[in-house]
């Protein structure tokens, strides 16, 4: 076998220029450009990876602000709650307080509604009872009945002081006697003379009638009213009752029943 070297010496130099082409016009741009889409990738890479980290920053923070709305809307339904509870334990007392002052007005009401009628029984029983007795006292009016009131009035003369008594005998004025039916002479003689005798002078005296007084009689000047007559003493007994009745009503009806 024989080498021919000048083809082989031109096959060299063949490959020697291809290489040196294929290495200056295509393993260089080849390489420029992989280089090129390395970096470009990298660069994609840390910005994506950035982006990442912004996202799962962003994201951290939605988290954040979800949790503090969270955190929010509890403590808002809580204060709600306790503002509502609030509302209700106030309404409640006010409904309380209102229900008490009802019931207590409903039961002053009552008690002053049940204290005037039995105010107005015991009225209507001391009114039946004054005129029964005012009936009675007229049936006994009589000569010995108003004896007995002369007597009782010179009694309540003599018991004036005694200045005023000298002041009525000193006064020179005309003093009446009212009886409840006219004095016959003797009785008129009879009153005068104890009249004068309590008094301590001598008086003018006129006699009158008023039968209003039921029975009794009454001496009356003009600064002078001394009462001894039925009439004096029902009114007495009347203004008692009513005193006793403003504060035991109940009490004195079932006192006056039996009348």
């Amino acid at each position: 076998m024989t080498i021919d070297w000048w083809t082989l010496g031109f096959q060299t130099v063949n490959v020697a220029i291809l290489v040196w082409l294929l290495q200056r016009f295509f393993w260089r741009p080849v390489a420029a450009m992989i280089e090129q889409r390395r970096d470009a990738t990298t660069r994609t890479l840390t910005e994506a990876a950035a982006t990442r980290a912004q996202s799962l920053e962003a994201l951290a923070k939605i988290e954040q602000t979800r949790a503090g709305f969270a955190k929010e809307r509890e403590a808002i339904l809580a204060e709600a709650h306790a503002t509502a509870e609030t509302a209700r334990a106030a309404i409640l007392a006010e409904a309380g307080k209102a229900a008490a002052a009802l019931q207590t007005s409903a039961k002053s009401a009552i008690e002053t509604e049940a204290k005037a009628a039995e105010q107005a029984r015991a009225q209507k029983s001391a009114q039946l009872a004054i005129a029964v007795a005012q009936r009675l006292a007229g049936r006994l009016n009589g000569a010995a009945v108003r004896d007995a009131f002369l007597a009782w009035l010179v009694a309540a003369i003599e018991a004036l002081p005694e200045p005023e008594r000298h002041a009525i005998a000193a006064g020179g004025a005309a003093l009446e006697v009212i009886s409840e039916a006219p004095l016959d002479p003797a009785e008129q003689a009879r009153a005068g003379a104890a009249i004068r005798a309590a008094v301590g002078g001598d008086v003018l005296l006129a006699f009158n009638t008023d039968p209003a007084l039921i029975a009794g009689l009454e001496l009356r000047g003009p600064h002078l009213l001394v009462s001894n007559s039925w009439r004096a003493d029902l009114a007495e007994i009347m203004a008692s009752l009513a005193r006793r009745i403003e504060t035991a009503p109940l009490a004195v009806a079932a006192e006056l029943v039996p009348l």
